[in-house]
């Protein structure tokens, strides 16, 4: 099995290899927004396919890292598989949290780059530094104080609640490694570089099928060895992650280019007021995520590790959202940086549509070959057969889940964060929660599959209402 993956990933390395003439290109193109220069359709949307390949393969490459995890631990059992799935909505939690501390000072930094103020950005990245680096303990410790209990608050039986406590732990003392990582990438991104975090987060998929076959399989640490598996993943990257921003970036390098570290009112308060309803959003979202971990619980063992596998197989399909959302969060901000508002909401309309029909594609795909996906990530016949039900009821949902995630990277990229916030949390709760503790009573998991897709189609319909009325541009 982990064979097989590696060569997935030495197939997706040498596709990013190969992106060097696009990422040249798209450096020349993105210039064109800082020097207020026309650019065609067609460039256009070259430039969107540039920024947004790489980060595609970085987004699928982390899914695969993932598919190792569930894999390699769903063949130690149900069991096992359902420790992880217990916590893991936790963990997403507080990734997310990390997420929000970092675009708080990136969204900045491309602003910024959009004015061609270098100097400016760079001494909003030395004070992101400081200020991701505290933030990050606190996570950390935080994760490894209620890891005993937390299986127990997510209703899990004492036959998994000590593996779940294990995991969750020693994945979250590796938080201060998964913050720092994001941070540099996100730097890069905004900046424009997405061939380095990209290659660098296909080579930490790499290195987590070795380290997790390492320490689940050739040290028999099983279910913690994942979490130590991957969590040294992300160590190794997360050094190689700054290297690359603060020694070799041509614009945000600090070598050479001496400032003080020290956080200033206006750039934390801007970061915060650009970052917290992001967290305010994961926090929410993520707590949203926790109650339906709880309204799954009581299914039994099968329906958890095939709620969490399920979950695993359908990220494949939306990672190439995230990429591309990515990769409209860099346009627009620095198309708002540069003062250029008609070549933003271009951008953002042409991200949209290729996030659309990127998405259904993959709805398609899942649809097709539920089954053998779920095959992959267990041997288990009854899971096998639930959790490819669930997935083909999801796959109606992804053209308006896609166009949820990138509107939401387009409004991000506008440091337009509040209102879309309020609309995500608005949709989880009052829609998805409420429908799947009603429907799990009678159909069981498909009940809360079929909530999910319901409420995922609803926020992506209103995300667009948003987009194509401009509120998110007129707030700039």
């Amino acid at each position: 099995m982990a064979f097989r993956f590696c060569i997935i990933y030495f197939f997706l390395t040498f596709a990013a290899e190969n992106l060097s003439p696009m990422a040249k290109n798209s450096e020349e193109l993105l210039s064109y927004i800082r020097e207020g220069r026309e650019m065609t359709r067609s460039e256009k949307m070259r430039l969107i396919v540039s920024l947004s390949v790489p980060s595609i393969l970085a987004q699928i490459s982390a899914t695969v890292m993932f598919f190792i995890d569930a894999s390699m631990v769903g063949h130690l059992g149900a069991k096992a598989t359902a420790a992880i799935g217990l916590v893991e909505t936790t963990g997403w939690l507080m990734g997310g949290l990390a997420s929000a501390v970092n675009m708080g000072f990136s969204v900045q930094v491309a602003h910024f780059i959009g004015a061609n103020d270098f100097v400016a950005a760079r001494r909003v990245l030395r004070q992101a530094l400081v200020c991701a680096l505290l933030w990050a303990l606190v996570i950390s410790l935080m994760s490894i104080v209620i890891a005993p209990s937390l299986p127990y608050w997510m209703g899990g039986s004492e036959e998994v609640a000590h593996d779940a406590s294990l995991y969750f732990a020693v994945f979250g003392a590796f938080g201060l490694f998964f913050q720092m990582e994001g941070l540099a990438g996100s730097m890069l991104k905004c900046s424009g570089n997405m061939k380095i975090p990209s290659m660098l987060n296909i080579g930490m998929c790499v290195m987590d099928v070795l380290f997790n076959y390492l320490f689940i399989y050739i040290l028999g640490l099983g279910v913690v060895g994942a979490a130590i598996g991957t969590g040294v993943a992300m160590l190794v990257t997360a050094v190689l992650m700054l290297w690359f921003l603060l020694v070799k970036s041509p614009i945000l390098s600090l070598k050479g280019r001496p400032g003080s570290f020290r956080p200033k009112e206006d750039t934390v308060k801007t970061a915060f007021k650009i970052g917290a309803p992001m967290g305010l959003q994961h926090m929410l979202m993520g707590g949203a995520q926790i109650v339906s971990t709880i309204i799954v619980a009581p299914l039994g063992t099968v329906a958890i590790a095939a709620h969490s596998l399920a979950i695993t197989v359908e990220s494949l399909c939306y990672m190439p959202g995230f990429g591309i959302a990515e990769a409209a969060t860099t346009l627009v901000g620095q198309g708002i940086g540069a003062g250029q508002r008609m070549l933003t909401r271009s951008f953002a309309y042409m991200s949209v549509s290729l996030g659309v029909a990127v998405m259904t594609l993959m709805g398609v795909f899942m649809w097709g070959f539920a089954p053998e996906l779920m095959a992959v990530m267990s041997p288990v016949d009854d899971i096998i057969s639930l959790g490819a039900d669930v997935l083909r009821i999801e796959a109606w949902a992804e053209p308006m889940f896609a166009a949820s995630i990138v509107c939401n990277g387009v409004f991000i990229g506008a440091a337009d964060t509040i209102v879309p916030a309020i609309m995500s949390l608005l949709s989880m709760w009052a829609v998805r929660l409420t429908l799947a503790a009603t429907l799990a009573l009678r159909y069981g998991l498909r009940g809360v599959w079929t909530a999910m897709a319901i409420e995922l189609s609803f926020r992506g319909v209103i995300f667009l209402v948003r987009l194509f009325r401009g509120r998110w541009l007129r707030n700039t």
